[in-house]
């Protein structure tokens, strides 16, 4: 079974996606910021991960270079999560790296699709 991290700073928003990945058959672990979020994938190597930009400390972005500047984490999927849909952003995203770029408020439906097609993509 795939894990996901998920980090949010949002404690609804992480509740909300925690519960919406589990319901999809999949393996979740949370974080409430970049810090956190960073020892996790130290931690368990999370098969994917949900990434909000805007978190406390290092941001989503940061957090993003960070792995893409990793040797181990070089190729661990990122979806980027904002609640800012600003072209700059995504664009700043996908250049860092991202693999996909979901603005909120999101179809679930689409979020749980995007996820599979990911790990799918992955998958040995």
């Amino acid at each position: 079974m795939a894990n996901v991290l998920v980090v949010d700073d949002e404690p609804n928003i992480l509740l909300s996606l925690e519960y919406l990945m589990s319901h999809a058959g999949l393996t979740v672990t949370t974080a409430p910021d970049g810090e956190t979020a960073l020892q996790r994938i130290a931690d368990s190597s999370p098969d994917l991960l949900l990434l909000d930009i805007s978190l406390p400390g290092i941001s989503g972005f940061e957090v993003l270079e960070q792995l893409r500047r990793s040797e181990s984490e070089r190729h661990l999927p990122v979806i980027m999560l904002t609640a800012h849909g600003r072209e700059v952003e995504r664009e700043k995203g996908f250049s860092l790296g991202a693999d996909d770029y979901v603005t909120k408020p999101f179809s679930t439906q689409q979020l749980v699709e995007k996820v599979k097609a990911l790990l799918a993509e992955r998958a040995p």
